[in-house]
């Protein structure tokens, strides 16, 4: 995957817990599976979907929120760091063309989290 075909690129760091402005955009019938963040950002797995505060602007008070259904993903390729890498990622590949990036920076339980990611999209795209 190339730079110049990615739509948007969303850093974690580690897990959180689900707070309540996400909790309002959770449907009843989902089940939340965890959440992972950085300092502003956020996203949420659902047995459903990916769902992801984008927080903008100085404050980042402001947010854009993005829902990225597992039917949705045709591809999706998982990237771990060298010995010398900061990050590691997972790409996905949206109806459309549409491409994420998910990078997960490099601190101790980097790659247990990447590899939660993995199969959590993973179990829900092979059903």
């Amino acid at each position: 995957m190339t730079d110049l075909g990615i739509s948007k690129v969303f850093h974690f760091y580690h897990e959180t817990e689900v707070t309540s402005e996400l909790q309002q955009l959770i449907h009843p019938l989902e089940e939340v599976k965890f959440a992972v963040k950085t300092m502003r950002d956020v996203a949420v797995f659902t047995d459903k979907r990916i769902l992801i505060a984008d927080r903008q602007g100085l404050s980042g008070k402001k947010a854009e929120y993005y829902s990225i259904p597992y039917q949705s993903i045709v591809t999706y390729a998982i990237e771990t760091a060298g010995h010398f890498d900061l990050d590691s990622e997972i790409k996905l590949t949206l109806l459309g063309g549409i491409r994420v990036e998910l990078r997960f920076f490099k601190e101790k339980r980097m790659n247990e989290l990447l590899f939660k990611v993995y199969h959590t999209i993973t179990e829900y795209l092979l059903g």
